[in-house]
């Protein structure tokens, strides 16, 4: 359906949005989910789609995702205006700005070694580490799931300040404090999205923060599989966003 204000948002339901704020996801919500995180594939559409939308409503999109900013802008082109990565931990908020990380701890070498020794014993798992923690893969090695989990509390038990979050098929250790929620609001203080209506769009357990905090600041939160069945449904929606 077309939208009849040049800044306004029709939601999937037939909600009317004035002045919204784009927050998006990106894997599961805006590109399919890979076996692996670099082995995605961007649809050569999207970044001209998210600059479209930026054009349209006042630059006020964002990217909220678990991976680091500088692989989001990789992706997407530079696309977004702002980017919040590491779930939050990491904050791009002006195009080309520095990435702000506020302090947070970092895991000690030994605990990044347990992770990777605990991945090897897995063909197929893999560990990502990250400015502030490490994740640790089961998508190609579902048999790892318990494995992982185990050296993953393990790492949390050894760090204080560090909590488990389970995601997609990935056990992820990250700081306390550290999730997508506190990446909404603190976009949404900032501009050109403050006074906006944030729409936050996700598909993961990690993204339910967000989404209420989307809610917390009278927007809107919606999970792919139910607004939209697939990524390539939320990007048909976007076009017309």
């Amino acid at each position: 359906m077309a939208n009849p204000r040049h800044d306004g948002l029709i939601l999937p339901d037939g909600r009317e949005v004035e002045h919204p704020a784009l927050l998006l996801d990106l894997d599961g919500t805006l590109i399919e989910i890979a076996p692996t995180p670099d082995a995605v594939v961007v649809p050569p559409t999207l970044p001209h789609v998210l600059r479209r939308l930026r054009a349209r409503h006042g630059d006020a999109v964002a990217i909220i995702s678990g991976r680091p900013v500088e692989a989001v802008d990789a992706l997407l082109d530079h696309a977004a205006f702002a980017v919040a990565g590491e779930h939050g931990a990491a904050l791009r908020t002006v195009p080309g700005g520095p990435v702000v990380r506020d302090g947070l701890p970092v895991l000690p070498e030994a605990e990044l070694a347990r992770a990777a020794a605990a991945v090897a014993r897995f063909p197929g798992a893999l560990v990502e580490r990250k400015a502030h923690g490490v994740a640790l893969h089961y998508r190609r090695a579902p048999e790892a799931e318990a494995a992982l989990r185990a050296a993953a509390e393990a790492i949390v038990a050894a760090c204080p300040g560090f909590s488990l979050l389970a995601g997609s098929m990935t056990w992820e250790v990250r700081p306390d404090g550290v999730h997508k929620g506190n990446a909404v609001r603190a976009l949404m203080a900032a501009p050109p999205f403050a006074g906006r209506m944030p729409v936050f769009i996700g598909d993961d357990v990690t993204d339910r923060d967000a989404i209420a905090a989307a809610a917390a600041l009278g927007g809107v939160g919606l999970l792919v599989a139910e607004a939209f069945a697939s990524p390539a449904g939320v990007r048909a929606w976007l076009e017309d966003a």
